[in-house]
């Protein structure tokens, strides 16, 4: 079966267009409290607390493709065609990618915060402390490592030929509980997508073996009366 079969595949690959609201968020929490003396410092403890350490667990675990935060595929209600994409999400160039968007967001993280004082007027929390506005923002910033991680991971399944994954050997239900960080409750069971070369009717058959069998009859017929005649 094609990967491109998976609708979960396509669904992680949404999230790109919720990253900016994301970031924007961030920013706003930020603008709800001037900078502490040291900005420098606390930018550098938001991004450890809310891009560095995700990344090291999804590092060791990484994120299973089959779980989009809230919500999972059960995983012994997986069919055999996800198990093998399963064990084919996570080879060292991914995890090399995943790590290389968490180093990307601190650059990030300096931007937003150096953006936020301009947004002050419309801070939904005015007059926060920044201890505050710093651990508001890291459940953001883990999200964003998270769907990072995801994004790559679809790009490189939606990519697999139906000959690398059936030629990959299924990943059990124990192997992906002690390998893959599967988050959300387990209630999606979706059936895979029908492909448009999966659509397409089968090619009738053609005229000349449709006609053969009725010419074959009357071959047969009139060797029979020649026979009767002479």
């Amino acid at each position: 079966m094609s990967p491109r079969s998976e609708p979960l595949l396509w669904l992680q690959l949404l999230g790109l267009a919720a990253i900016p609201a994301e970031l924007l968020a961030v920013v706003l929490i930020l603008a709800g409290a001037d900078p502490g003396p040291v900005p420098a410092i606390e930018r550098l403890l938001l991004w450890a607390l809310g891009a560095l350490l995700p990344a090291v667990l999804l590092w060791q675990r990484p994120a299973d493709c089959w779980s989009l935060l809230l919500l999972q595929t059960p995983a012994r209600g997986r069919r055999e065609a996800q198990q093998r994409l399963s064990a084919l999400q996570s080879p060292l160039p991914i995890r090399l990618l995943a790590a290389a968007w968490a180093l990307l967001l601190l650059p990030a993280i300096w931007r937003l915060d150096s953006l936020s004082a301009q947004m002050a007027a419309i801070a939904p929390l005015p007059e926060a402390s920044r201890l505050v506005t710093i651990l508001l923002s890291v459940p953001l910033l883990a999200i964003l490592v998270w769907q990072g991680q995801q994004l790559v991971q679809a790009v490189w399944l939606l990519s697999r030929s139906p000959e690398q994954v059936g030629g990959t050997p299924a990943m059990g239900s124990e192997a992906l509980g002690r390998e893959r960080l599967s988050l959300g409750l387990p209630l999606l069971l979706p059936d895979p997508l029908s492909l448009v070369q999966d659509r397409q009717p089968k090619a009738a058959p053609s005229s000349s073996s449709a006609v053969a069998p009725e010419q074959q009859a009357k071959t047969d017929e009139g060797a029979q009366l020649d026979e009767q005649v002479s």
